[in-house]
């Protein structure tokens, strides 16, 4: 059977997991990574922000990927530089100056993963009809999740195994080289899953068509119409309130995304939970993944119920409650892990269930219109450098206030997110049922 002919349950899950697995690499386990190497929670939670950007971007390149060879040639290229970069990660971390070189080299991942999310979306469009998307979309998210659970569950709990077994804790140096070692053996394992994805893919994938006579236009014409997209993007009505509202909704989301995992790893001397790799990983992969899946599927049906202008605001006041409940874990530092893994399950739900609605509100309010798709990504985008710029400045404010303080200082940054939500105009009217 020809690639172009294979069911597409042959690919479509596994492209979305090789399409989750970077982006929570780099969003979140390298932030565990370099805590338990010893760098400052300021310069990881600055430069794991910043080498997030090629997802705010990827819409000012997405036009020449339709002019050049076939959407399977990105996807597969995109998944074997990634997983050599992971490789070359992994050796990196025995460097003196294995922080500068980690940070490159994840950020040439993160422009890898960032093309890839492009052309895998651009194979899903091009080979399924409008009923198969459908029928195939719960598994493209499935598959997309279970990426999250692996990288965030189960990656992190391998390497606070492997840290046990390499380190005997009988001095800090020999602590440092079992870490070293942890990591090593997480990231090589990660390349590995990274280059079988791209070999598989190379044989099985369909090519999602390739580049037509009519779409290998000029650079310039491609700039030009990109261009065009932008401008029509910011002469919708409402538009920069709405722009306004995309960036504050996660405002304080931004804060505390870097410092959540830091703070729970960090000694209770300092003001931490004092919990190694394991029991994190155990938190995120089971606890955390189950209540995200249930807060997304209820705020599915209760916003189907009673429409998304009616529960907007209420949406933004579950997505904000885990604030609270960090700010008390920092105040009392509980050691029950009842009461921690409690915590996790709420911001999981909390960001599963209003996260919901911001997403609903960029494709029913900001996207319709020309060019509904490319609209949808540049919004996704600015959503995405919403989260970058505070998350950037989280470790310097963190540093400087403490956990405790720091926490207090998120719930103050949920207030204009409550503020623009309840006042933020609809365009369009939810649909009558």
């Amino acid at each position: 059977m020809s690639s172009n002919n294979r069911n597409p349950i042959s690919w479509v899950p596994s492209v979305y997991f090789a399409m989750g697995l970077p982006f929570v690499v780099l969003n979140m386990v390298s932030v565990l990574m370099f805590k338990g190497m010893g760098v400052s929670d300021a310069q990881i939670a600055l430069w794991t922000s910043l080498i997030m950007m090629p997802w705010t971007l990827k819409f000012l390149w997405s036009p020449f990927l339709e002019i050049f060879k076939t959407k399977k040639f990105f996807v597969v290229l995109t998944q074997l530089a990634t997983g050599v970069g992971f490789g070359l990660v992994a050796f990196a971390l025995q460097l003196p100056s294995f922080f500068a070189v980690c940070i490159g080299l994840l950020a040439i991942i993160a422009f890898s993963g960032a093309t890839h999310d492009i052309a895998a979306d651009g194979v899903y469009m091009s080979e399924l009809n409008k009923q198969d998307q459908a029928k195939y979309i719960g598994w493209q998210g499935a598959f997309y999740n279970i990426a999250k659970i692996v990288a965030s569950g189960g990656l992190v709990w391998l390497a606070g195994w492997l840290l046990v077994q390499y380190g005997d804790g009988s001095s800090p140096e020999t602590q440092h080289d079992a870490t070293v070692k942890a990591w090593m053996t997480v990231m090589l394992i990660l390349g590995g899953v990274m280059l079988l994805l791209g070999l598989y893919h190379a044989r099985i994938l369909p090519s999602g068509g390739a580049a037509s006579k009519q779409e290998q236009v000029s650079a310039s014409e491609t700039l030009k119409r990109l261009l065009e997209v932008i401008g029509d993007f910011f002469k919708k009505k409402h538009i920069w309130y709405y722009i306004a509202f995309i960036i504050i909704y996660r405002l304080a989301e931004g804060f505390v995304m870097k410092i959540v995992p830091l703070f729970l790893k960090a000694d209770r001397a300092i003001g931490g939970l004092g919990l190694n790799e394991q029991e994190i990983g155990l938190y995120y992969g089971t606890y955390g993944a189950a209540a995200f899946v249930i807060g997304s599927l209820l705020a599915g049906y209760y916003i189907s119920h009673r429409g998304l202008k009616k529960t907007l605001f209420s949406l933004c006041c579950i997505f904000n409650l885990p604030f609270v409940a960090y700010t008390l874990l920092a105040m009392y530092q509980p050691e029950s892990g009842l009461l921690i893994g409690g915590a996790i399950v709420l911001e999981y739900f909390g960001y599963g269930f209003g996260f919901v609605g911001l997403t609903l509100f960029m494709m029913q309010q900001v996207a319709p219109g020309k060019h509904q798709m490319a609209h949808y990504a540049f919004a996704s985008g600015i959503m995405n450098l919403g989260v970058m710029l505070p998350g950037s400045i989280s470790g310097f404010v963190s540093d400087w206030l403490g956990y405790e303080s720091f926490f207090i200082f998120t719930l103050f940054a949920t207030i204009p997110a409550f503020l623009i939500t309840y006042f933020v105009p609809f365009t369009y009217p939810d649909e009558k049922k």
